[in-house]
């Protein structure tokens, strides 16, 4: 293995620790502050901190004289209302199911997008190979082992976070659009911030805000904030510049295993046999899914 592409490894395995770590600390969040409120605080911390990495780039790229997306007010506008829109809408359910969970639950559940993604985008014209397919049959297999019970209903929480799910993976096809026509940094900090406005719209209108919650609750608020948007964004994109494909879907699909880790290790959350075999078959079906163009490439484009 290249030099290079180990370092870039390391640091989507650290991003993976990050964002599954992450489910911990807005579990342990919901103890002090409302989830819209928990969301407003953390986007716009989250939108902040992209502010010097993008001042970074655009100057290394003027320096440089490379070509950086342009930066048009109607597009950033109109991009930036949508994608913070769509994600506003997947981080509150997400949220309000973590208080009904677990974070290992809501970790694995919430990686669902990860097969949903190819999925949805099949039905706009794009191919999805049967290693995607494969993949799906085993994560709704997990699914059931992880999240319905023998009366074969499923738990307010664990239904929310798969609500979750679809909005994130319309979020990544929504991104996967726009992204092209305007700087995707500048998109990233300015789609955070639209999701902290309608948070704290929400948080005001249905919730008690009250300030010595949200400095009760700083640790988790601030590591949801800084270091799982604004850090481990940063890594990605760094990382990414040099990984392989095959390896970065890989190993950001570990998200959800540092999830369940997380909720054992610093929250005492205990998962069932049951749940353990879910929580693997849900694992498997990603890999399967993001290995899709591996094992089955006679059915990509």
């Amino acid at each position: 293995m290249q030099k290079g592409t180990l370092k870039a490894d390391l640091l989507l395995i650290t991003t993976a620790l990050i964002w599954g770590f992450a489910f911990v600390a807005q579990r342990v969040g919901m103890e002090y502050v409302g989830p819209f409120t928990f969301n407003g605080v953390r986007f716009a911390l989250g939108s902040l901190s992209l502010l010097p990495l993008i001042a970074v780039t655009r100057k290394k790229a003027k320096s440089a004289d490379e070509e950086r997306p342009p930066l048009e007010p109607r597009i950033v506008l109109g991009a930036s209302l949508l994608a913070g829109l769509v994600l506003f809408l997947g981080a509150s359910f997400q949220q309000m199911g973590i208080v009904y969970t677990t974070a290992g639950k809501a970790g694995f559940i919430t990686g669902m997008y990860v097969i949903l993604v190819p999925i949805i985008g099949s039905r706009w014209g794009q191919k999805t190979s049967t290693g995607t397919w494969i993949g799906a049959v085993l994560a709704i297999i997990g699914l059931y082992l992880l999240s319905v019970s023998g009366d074969f209903s499923i738990s307010k929480g664990d239904l929310l976070v798969l609500t979750s799910a679809f909005f994130w993976a319309g979020h990544v096809l929504l991104i996967g659009w726009l992204s092209p026509k305007t700087d995707s940094l500048v998109l990233a900090s300015t789609q955070f911030a639209v999701c902290s406005v309608l948070s704290m719209m929400m948080a005001f209108g249905v919730e008690t805000v009250v300030l010595d919650g949200i400095i009760r609750g700083a640790v988790p608020i601030l590591y949801g904030g800084l270091a799982s948007v604004g850090i481990a964004y940063t890594l990605q994109v760094v990382a990414q510049r040099t990984a392989h494909p095959a390896h970065a879907s890989i190993i950001l699909t570990l998200e959800g295993a540092f999830a369940a880790i997380g909720g054992w290790f610093l929250l005492n959350e205990v998962l069932s046999m049951r749940s353990l075999v879910g929580c693997a078959l849900m694992l498997a079906g990603m890999l399967v899914s993001q290995l899709a163009g591996y094992l089955f490439p006679e059915r990509n484009s």
